[in-house]
């Protein structure tokens, strides 16, 4: 069974992601510091999948970390998830940012060559387009300057991995952007589960609807978009999930020193607005929200081509917005 490191495995994707590749046949080894998740995540990664998963505490820029799990386990391949993602946050603290999304890539990239690992799935993101002039996106979109230090990482990131690859270290590399990650497992023992107060909108929503949070804010309702509120593109995270699983079978496809990179997303965009009534359609519930200003920093509207990744990886989103709005509900109403 081939081995899988996960950094920041037992997060939101990646958790979904480790039961994925167990699905299909992968053992995931779960590297976390657990600074945005819980450890009891691994007991309900058990419940789903029938199995214990390794698991190691700890930072990916700890080299000796690393090079312990790789001395312990023949690992074929890495997902590498660990990243700080607030981008309000890196805002703030723009060194705590690129200290831990950059340098952990340059750690992880350096023990992978010396442990003689070639597969690499690298989680991305739609920021490196930031408001693109065209919609939808396509991979050949130009990026644009980053609206965050957050933003820039995953540029930075991408950057490093290209240039890495021409270097021919005999590594093969996919870089997924997502766009809008939502949803839970169907099983309702894991989904999103943020510390603190949430940065995305469906726990926002779902911790609203719930009585943890007072109301909901809907920061603007003056774009130029259907109902005035800006457009994402919101992606099940099961589905999400599935797309690393084809980009490794896809890997052992190709010959060394290679690179490419997909979008993950639906192919269509949602109003905020539209969100939130899928949402109260299907759970029944009238949430309380109030329109606010607008946010600074925010894209108006972008959504994916899914062309490249439809064609090449064989993948097609199977979850629809109301599949993922119930499943968010449901697993919200699970933690009690």
């Amino acid at each position: 069974m081939k081995k899988i490191l996960i950094t920041g495995g037992a997060g939101y994707i990646g958790s979904h992601t480790a039961v994925e590749l167990w699905n299909a046949g992968m053992e995931p080894i779960i590297l976390d510091d657990l600074s945005n998740t819980n450890e009891d995540v691994l007991d309900r990664l058990k419940e789903i999948t029938g199995k214990q998963f390794v698991f190691y505490k700890g930072d990916c820029n700890d080299k000796s970390l690393l090079e312990k799990i790789c001395a312990a386990h023949q690992i074929e391949g890495v997902i590498h998830f660990a990243a700080f993602k607030a981008v309000g946050e890196s805002t703030q603290f723009p060194l705590k940012y690129y200290q831990n999304n950059v340098g952990s890539l340059l750690v992880l990239l350096q023990v992978m060559k010396e442990n003689g690992i070639h597969d690499l799935v690298f989680s991305s993101s739609c920021t490196v387009y930031g408001q693109p002039d065209v919609l939808p996106v396509t991979e050949a979109t130009p990026r644009k300057k980053a609206e965050s230090p957050y933003g820039n990482t995953k540029k930075i990131c991408e950057d490093i991995l290209v240039d890495y690859v021409k270097s021919k270290p005999g590594i093969r590399v996919i870089a997924l952007r997502y766009f809008n990650p939502v949803g839970a497992h169907p099983s309702s023992k894991i989904g999103e589960l943020p510390i603190g107060t949430p940065q995305n909108l469906v726990p926002f929503i779902t911790q609203t609807a719930a009585g943890i949070r007072e109301k909901l804010t809907v920061f603007g309702n003056d774009y130029d978009t259907s109902d005035g509120s800006c457009v994402r593109d919101y992606i099940h995270v099961v589905d999400l999930a599935d797309a690393h699983v084809k980009a490794f079978q896809y890997l052992a496809e190709k010959g060394a020193d290679f690179y490419d990179v997909f979008n993950v997303g639906t192919g269509n965009g949602n109003t905020v607005l539209e969100v939130i009534h899928a949402f109260e359609k299907v759970s029944g519930e009238k949430l309380n929200y109030v329109i606010g200003p607008r946010r600074p920093g925010d894209v108006v509207k972008t959504w994916a081509d899914t062309t490249k990744i439809n064609q090449v990886l064989g993948w097609y989103p199977k979850f629809s917005l109301e599949d993922s709005m119930r499943d968010s509900w449901n697993w919200q109403k699970s933690l009690g």
